[in-house]
């Protein structure tokens, strides 16, 4: 509005009055009459002491050496720097790792492996159980108890069960034999799913080893998800949540108050 009414007064009073009048900037007035022609841009020339193409290739290579590749250019600049070796400055470093596009993260990171969501189906009994272990709080103060319990997914038979005062790989396997035996179990029949505790996927009862001689197939639940054992976590919480379960136990070896509330869920029904 303002550049409009500063034209209708130039031929009346002149531009630079007109300016003053209407409080608008001369340059910008003349700037909008008679707008700048874009000067075409020059190429900028190189550096006299810029590298050579050999040398920045030589630069190159050895940042994507192996014993770089994982290196930021900052490391590999004083490493070679202290063999007395010196390619190029880091800024250079940088900039032509920019041209290649590799200015990212050059550190071996950690990639986590994706974890596909366990699909079982259970048509029959002991063809899939499942199994886990949970604490049970012991006479004083963080003390407890570790009840392991394995249960069939069809019928919800609990096939096995023990209590101990720790968690042990050990006693895991010990306890799957004893049930697989128990049940008759044929090689290839069953599948064992548990989650990813530091119990379950321990050595003692990796596929290669004990459960492969039982022949049983192992599968886990995903990283931090407990719904895919959901049989073994719903069975504690119904246990726990029974309005007759101690808030306490006493030692195992007396544990006949330990017994009457555990055995009322987990014990094998006749």
């Amino acid at each position: 509005m303002i550049e409009h009414a500063v034209e209708e007064l130039t031929p009346i009073v002149g531009t630079r009055p007109a300016c003053r009048a209407l409080g608008a900037a001369p340059a910008t007035i003349y700037r909008r009459r008679n707008p700048p022609t874009p000067r075409p841009k020059r190429p900028k020339p190189p550096p006299a002491r810029a590298l050579s193409g050999e040398e920045c290739k030589a630069v190159l290579d050895v940042l994507h050496s192996e014993r770089f590749v994982d290196c930021s250019p900052a490391h590999t600049w004083a490493a070679l720097l202290d063999e007395g070796r010196y390619l190029a400055s880091e800024r250079t470093m940088y900039r032509l790792l920019a041209a290649e596009g590799e200015t990212g993260d050059r550190r071996d990171q950690l990639v986590h492996p994706h974890y596909e969501r366990p699909e079982l189906l259970a048509q029959r009994p002991n063809e899939l159980w499942s199994w886990d272990i949970t604490k049970l709080l012991g006479p004083a103060k963080w003390t407890y108890f570790y009840l392991y319990v394995i249960l069939d997914v069809f019928s919800r038979y609990v096939v096995g069960w023990t209590i101990q005062h720790r968690e042990s790989a050990r006693v895991a396997k010990q306890l799957i034999a004893q049930a697989v035996e128990q049940q008759g179990i044929d090689p290839g029949q069953l599948t064992i799913h548990a989650d990813r505790g530091s119990s379950m996927r321990s050595k003692p009862l990796a596929p290669a080893t004990r459960l492969a001689d039982l022949g049983v197939t192992k599968t886990h639940s995903r990283p931090y998800t407990s719904t895919d054992n959901p049989y073994s976590e719903a069975q504690f919480k119904t246990l726990k949540y029974r309005p007759d379960f101690p808030n306490r136990f006493d030692a195992i070896p007396v544990r006949q108050e330990l017994r009457t509330a555990v055995l009322r869920l987990v014990q094998p029904r006749p």
